[in-house]
């Protein structure tokens, strides 16, 4: 007996993994929560695979996102082929747009990746479905069958995956200046060790950024300094210029948005750099492939070239051979 994809139930799966629970995917799906149960749990009957694990989130098994993985390459081809056909016979009408589930770390949504995609999206007709979370998880969304594509600071290539260069986001130590005379030295420079009496302010719990540059430039390790925790780009930046503490700041912020007269950077001779990728699955759409070009663009016109050293590989050589902002 052949076995048969019934695409009512991969919808459900599909919703129930981008929504992270049955209840919101049936919301989605204007369906019963009983109604999208089953359908789940007819394709697990029929492929014989337990394909999500139930919890306070719903993840896809590894079986879950290998057939997530299948079916969003599957539907992404099938989008490209009726777009190109209709472009051939639907004379005089304006082509169907596509979306792109993709997922983008905070900083570079907000410096970078929206300014610089934003006329090539219009032109291409491609709308964004963004999963917004750090550059060091966003691999994960990619890996789980989530999106089509990432920007993310994992560059080794997952398996089955095409990694791009993109560039370097450095960014800085800055505060308040009220903050920071407060931890001046007679000499005039400012001591860690008073500034670690104050406030950090911190995007989320996965923000290591403030750390690596303890550790990195005072071998400062697990350091027990106060805590603000602010989710929200505009109100991370906005809680620094208030004076509620230090954080680590994109230069491209410092240089676009941000008002000198609000905050200084720290230590002007030290910063940390995050080289930045963009990985998609190798099987990718016209769609996802139109994306990173355009994506690879905005890098380029935005994002520091990385020092390059021996080790550096040929692709990263080849692709910054444009960019236009030099270390």
């Amino acid at each position: 007996m052949s076995l048969h994809l019934d695409p009512k139930q991969l919808d459900a799966l599909l919703a129930v993994v981008e929504h992270g629970s049955f209840s919101k995917a049936a919301a989605a799906l204007r369906l019963t929560l009983a109604a999208v149960s089953l359908r789940v749990g007819a394709l697990e009957a029929a492929l014989g695979q337990r394909l999500l694990v139930r919890g306070k989130r719903t993840t896809p098994t590894p079986s879950g996102q290998q057939l997530l993985v299948h079916v969003r390459g599957v539907r992404a081809l099938e989008a490209d082929f009726l777009s190109s056909f209709q472009g051939t016979t639907d004379t005089g009408k304006s082509r169907p747009m596509h979306t792109l589930r993709v997922a983008v770390n905070a900083d570079s949504l907000a410096t970078w990746f929206l300014p610089g995609v934003r006329d090539a999206l219009k032109r291409q007709r491609l709308l964004l479905d963004l999963v917004i979370d750090d550059q060091d998880y966003t691999l994960e969304a990619l890996k789980q069958g989530e999106v089509v594509g990432c920007v993310t600071s994992q560059q080794a290539p997952m398996a089955g995956c095409t990694t791009v260069p993109l560039g370097v986001m450095r960014y800085h130590c800055i505060a308040a200046p009220t903050l920071i005379d407060k931890w001046r030295l007679p000499s005039g420079g400012v001591s860690v060790h008073r500034m670690l009496r104050s406030p950090a302010v911190i995007f989320n719990r996965k923000d290591g950024l403030q750390d690596l540059f303890l550790k990195n430039h005072f071998h400062i390790t697990h350091a027990p300094y106060p805590r603000h925790f602010v989710p929200a780009v505009d109100g991370f930046e906005c809680a620094i210029t208030e004076g509620l503490g230090w954080g680590m700041v994109p230069e491209i912020a410092l240089q676009t948005r941000l008002n000198p007269d609000q905050c200084e950077v720290i230590f002007p001779t030290l910063w940390v750099d995050v080289p930045l990728v963009w990985q998609h699955w190798t099987k990718a759409s016209n769609h996802t492939n139109a994306l990173t070009k355009i994506s690879q663009k905005a890098a380029a016109t935005h994002l520091r070239r990385p020092l390059f050293a021996p080790c550096l590989s040929r692709s990263w050589r080849t692709a910054l051979g444009h960019f236009k902002i030099t270390a």
